[in-house]
């Protein structure tokens, strides 16, 4: 019931009992319980409908169990704290031009933890970090993470041991398909597949509505599936992985901005494109990828998160008409739909949050 109420907010004793499938004295005893150990309580709906007393809604109290979430990119990390049922009581942000030093990096957020903990008189109880990297989901260590220059790195162990906290790490675009999964577009989707493009591009996969997570956590490298063997050479080793050609240095080239143009000029370069068809030659690469993947897990949704974001609508409307027709399943299953993420920026800080929030739930 607590989770129910995490995820999808407020909601009446009888509409839990029906949902649930359990009867209306133990919804009552369960509801008694958690209010009166202050984990959710009882309000008149702000909005009244009919005639007769109102059915009290059950609402999750965000203080009742915090936590703090941790998305670092390769630029800059986002920190919030996120209170049970989804609400960002705070945040903070920082650059990371200068230094990419794995211990700064932890030294800052131990800082800005503590801050951020006495301003809002909060006490986290289990951290969420996102990485855009390979991480073992087991003890939060990160094997590679290329973009930041990091490899074998104990982040979850480092962080547990300053913090005092438990602390869940994983693959930034596993957190983001998470997120999405919960709180965004793939809501109703038991398949869904998550594309992130930041400088590189990873993937995040649900599979009747469980995480894809592979041996050991060790999966989500969509964007070093090879799809031009003749194109650049990518710094995994390889030559053409899908992330050559539809990574931000590739849409950079195809709106004619140096490879290393700030974010900020990229989107803006988006935002006011005229002729959307200068990004035909990026949309077939996008297009050719994502048929691949389409053909090899059969998703019914495909949520295009960061950067791809701000691609103009036509381009997403023509790379989803491509997918079905280059797609053997796609055709199969009436047409995967391919969507812009609802949550931009904050998808893999709230992905981090629910990471953060499983076994929280389950011990509340």
């Amino acid at each position: 019931m607590l989770r129910r109420l995490h995820i999808d907010g407020p909601s009446t004793r009888a509409s839990l009992a029906a949902e649930l499938g359990l009867n209306r004295s133990t919804i009552k005893a369960l509801v008694d319980g958690l209010a009166e150990a202050g984990v959710v309580a009882e309000r008149v709906p702000a909005l009244r409908s009919g005639a007769g007393r109102p059915s009290l809604l059950v609402l999750p109290q965000p203080h009742a169990a915090v936590v703090i979430a941790i998305d670092v990119r390769v630029e800059h990390v986002a920190m919030g704290f996120v209170g049970l049922g989804g609400e960002i009581l705070g945040r903070d942000s920082w650059n990371l031009h200068r230094t990419r030093d794995p211990g700064e990096v932890i030294t800052h957020i131990v800082e800005s933890a503590r801050l951020m903990a006495d301003d809002l008189d909060a006490t986290a109880v289990g951290v969420g970090v996102s990485v855009p990297g390979v991480v073992r989901r087991a003890d939060g260590h990160v094997h590679e993470a290329p973009n930041l220059h990091w490899t074998g790195v104990a982040l979850g162990k480092r962080l547990e041991a300053v913090l005092k906290l438990p602390v869940q790490v994983g693959n930034d675009a596993e957190l983001g398909a998470l997120a999405e999964h919960v709180r965004g577009a793939a809501r109703e989707s038991a398949d869904m597949v998550y594309i992130s493009a930041d400088v590189g591009v990873g993937g995040g996969v649900i599979l009747s509505g469980q995480p894809l997570r592979g041996s050991g956590g060790y999966v989500g490298e969509l964007g070093h599936m090879v799809v031009n063997p003749r194109g650049l050479r990518c710094y995994c080793g390889c030559d053409g992985c899908w992330e050559t050609e539809v990574g931000e240095p590739a849409l950079c080239r195809a709106l004619g901005l140096p490879d290393d143009a700030p974010r900020g000029a990229v989107v803006a370069a988006l935002r006011a494109l005229d002729d959307p068809s200068v990004l035909d030659e990026f949309a077939g690469w996008l297009a050719l990828g994502l048929a691949n993947i389409v053909n090899v897990l059969g998703p019914e949704l495909v949520v295009l998160g960061d950067l791809y974001t701000a691609l103009p609508a036509s381009v997403v409307d023509s790379v989803s008409a491509a997918v079905q027709v280059r797609s053997l399943v796609s055709r199969a299953v009436g047409g995967t739909q391919v969507v812009t993420s609802p949550l931009g920026r904050d998808a893999k800080l709230i992905g981090a949050a629910e990471l953060a929030f499983e076994p929280v739930l389950d011990a509340l």
